[in-house]
């Protein structure tokens, strides 16, 4: 349903500034909040669910003027408000955090339907090859895991394809990893909370205890881990729909609709 990256954004999000080196929180607290991470993949599920709309980049703008002061990072704040702005080469770990829709609805389609949409999403802000590299990795592996293939399969695609390393272990990665932002440094990691959990909850947990980017992690590693669990509790989704604006859950009731016609 692509509901998981907006419950580890959530989640993760009282954790950026402070992190934690453990597994043993709750998921939700009461000052969780949504932030950037939710609002672009909100707009991305709008992107792709419209053809006759606005064009992407201003659908993306429009999206995140409507939500202001959500942690946007500095050059995607200056994009936002410059409609002359164009792609301006980010390999922020935002082009992953944000293409889950890409892949749920896509799913019964080619691969490569798949990562077009993801291609259309991302080039709009994040055209450097890192940036196109972590939003395809995080899109293909949600494209593999809805079609039926396991944790160890999707690490070696992944892995041959893109040249990420996941052989680590999230112990391994814990101790010494921090706060990186940028795709080279976080998304293998989030890709590796994801492939080794034993839960959809456990995936989220993995991502927030590393110690990092920790809501934007959470929302990647929870993209991933719904498709590979088969998808997420009732209870999660009701939860997380308090943190989150109306014309949010509108969106995601919207593409919940169109991912079940293609079930």
């Amino acid at each position: 349903m692509s509901y998981g990256a907006i419950i580890g954004d959530v989640a993760g999000s009282i954790y950026e500034w402070k992190p934690i080196k453990t597994k043993d929180i709750n998921l939700f607290k009461a000052n969780c909040k949504y932030t950037d991470d939710s609002v672009c993949t909100a707009a991305v599920a709008d992107i792709l669910l419209s053809d006759h709309l606005p064009s992407a980049s201003e659908m993306l703008r429009q999206w995140c003027r409507s939500h202001p002061g959500k942690g946007y990072g500095g050059n995607f704040r200056k994009w936002i408000h410059n409609p002359d702005m164009g792609a301006y080469r980010s390999y922020g770990n935002g082009a992953a955090m944000r293409v889950s829709p890409a892949a749920y609805l896509n799913q019964k389609e080619p691969l490569e339907k798949a990562l077009e949409a993801c291609d259309l999403v991302t080039n709009i802000t994040h055209n450097h090859p890192e940036g196109v590299r972590g939003a395809r990795a995080t899109t293909h592996a949600i494209w593999l895991a809805l079609n039926g293939e396991k944790s160890e399969d999707i690490r070696k695609i992944i892995e041959d394809t893109y040249y990420y390393c996941l052989s680590r272990t999230v112990d391994q990665i814990r101790p010494k990893y921090s706060f990186n932002v940028t795709c080279q440094g976080s998304v293998s990691e989030a890709i590796i909370c994801a492939l080794e959990s034993e839960s959809f909850e456990d995936a989220i947990l993995n991502a927030i205890s590393l110690g990092g980017d920790a809501d934007t992690q959470a929302a990647i590693a929870g993209s991933i881990a719904e498709a590979l669990h088969g998808g997420i509790v009732d209870d999660l989704i009701t939860q997380v729909k308090k943190f989150l604006s109306p014309d949010m859950i509108e969106i995601m009731k919207k593409l919940y609709s169109t991912i079940h016609t293609l079930s």
